[in-house]
């Protein structure tokens, strides 16, 4: 047998490993859906898969979470054909787990599905009184017999204190995604920032990025959520339905932004949509605590705060006088740091905006704007902050004169480099996390 060894993962040196068996450090071992007990007596085997198809090969459920802030309901996330789909049940196993309660759904489908025949939608059921069900199953016929069904965890279902004041949901890394630096500077900015936790739903990534996302799920600050939505629909890279044989756009991230909020709709105080490209950076404020406490009592009546959008190209490389940081030079990815140019606004272009949202306000988001809520939206103002996203140019004929200098990020210099450099140390002195 091959045994795999750890040598320095940066600095230009590579993994040595045997090919076939590096495989097994994906998704099998590592990323297994968590969080599931033992289905109920009365049926129902458990999900081995964050998304789950049912028999009619229409629908496909993500999680159920019991929902009581406006009338008690249990709102199940599924992804459903808008055609073919129009009924669905729910099954309740009741009283002890020995009793099976059968109900028709309320199928919400949300209205940002973009032209694809699939969109994610909200299964809607009203448990019956006195259950006390823990588990709810779902099948297109109110007649199926239950132990045939897989058995879904209700989630939500406990009174649990926060234990994040802010939640990163990244949906979804995708593309074999390999920009590691600028990956760890990210993740440290949240951190200075105010962050305790990061969600990334993982469709696929390199092997470096899969050992940083080991050892920050290690140190408890990010949580993977195996993302293979591959295996079931016919994705697009578009947003936009492209009028070919795809089924669902840009890996189905509606399913999973809104996935996110429910999963911390409890335990955590802010959620923060974004990308892992993204940061909303405060200008007037040296942490999201600060910023949220003042448009917060500034707003009292909001729940929803959208940022604005800025790109900043990173063809637009700016070189500054950083010392201490010689050993991130073989790290791949790009450095953060040397990108102070942003893009100038476009009048007759959509500047998309991103978000820190209450989750407990959230019914149902879109990426750019919530589509249900309980609480107002509002558009927070450049000089307040900005959301700082580092990629490849939208206007990629601008020169560089025209570009707007603007070196917020640098505020953090100290902080960040400090924190990358920790966290490279501790990185290359971790033991092989190979089995």
């Amino acid at each position: 047998m091959c045994h795999a060894k750890k040598v320095h993962l940066f600095g230009g040196i590579f993994i040595i490993t045997c090919f076939i068996v590096s495989f097994n450090f994906y998704w099998p071992r590592r990323y297994q859906v968590t969080g599931w007990r033992s289905p109920p007596m009365c049926g129902g085997r458990a999900p081995d898969d964050t998304i789950t198809p049912l028999k009619d090969r229409r629908s496909f459920i993500i999680s159920a979470y019991e929902d009581n802030r406006n009338k008690n309901i249990i709102r199940i996330l599924g992804i459903v054909h808008h055609k073919e789909v129009k009924e669905l049940y729910c099954y309740f196993c009741c009283h002890s787990n020995v009793e099976v309660h059968t109900t028709k759904a309320e199928i919400d489908l949300h209205q940002d599905r973009f032209g694809f025949p699939y969109g994610l939608a909200d299964i809607i059921c009203t448990e019956p009184p006195d259950c006390g069900a823990t588990f709810v199953s779902v099948h297109s016929s109110p007649s199926e017999i239950v132990h045939n069904l897989t058995s879904f965890p209700i989630r939500n279902r406990e009174p649990v204190q926060f234990t994040a004041n802010f939640t990163i949901c990244i949906s979804t890394m995708h593309g074999n995604y390999s920009n590691v630096l600028q990956f760890i500077q990210t993740i440290e900015m949240y951190k200075i920032l105010g962050a305790q936790k990061v969600m990334v739903y993982l469709n696929n990534c390199s092997r470096q990025m899969e050992e940083v996302l080991q050892y920050y799920t290690k140190e408890g600050t990010v949580e993977v959520i195996p993302w293979h939505i591959q295996r079931y629909l016919k994705m697009s890279n578009s947003w936009l339905y492209p009028n070919d044989d795809t089924e669902i756009g840009y890996y189905g991230q509606m399913s999973t932004l809104n996935d996110c909020i429910y999963r911390n709709m409890y335990s955590s105080k802010f959620v923060v949509l974004n990308d892992q490209d993204e940061i909303i950076l405060p200008f007037k404020h040296r942490t999201w605590d600060n910023m949220m406490e003042s448009l917060q009592r500034e707003n009292p009546d909001v729940g929803i705060f959208l940022f604005e959008n800025h790109i900043f190209p990173q063809t637009a490389v700016s070189d500054g006088n950083f010392t201490n940081t010689s050993s991130w030079n073989g790290v791949p990815g790009f450095n953060l740091l040397q990108f102070i140019h942003r893009e100038p606004d476009r009048p007759d272009h959509f500047n998309a905006r991103k978000m820190i949202v209450d989750p407990r306000a959230v019914v149902q988001t879109s990426v750019h704007s919530t589509l249900k809520q309980y609480r107002n939206s509002k558009y927070v103002p450049l000089e307040t902050a900005l959301v700082y996203h580092c990629r490849g140019p939208l206007q990629a004929k601008l020169s560089r004169a025209a570009l707007i200098e603007d070196k917020t990020i640098w505020r953090y210099n100290d902080s960040l480099i400090q924190n990358v450099n920790q966290m490279l140390t501790k990185f290359t002195e971790e033991p092989s996390l190979n089995p």
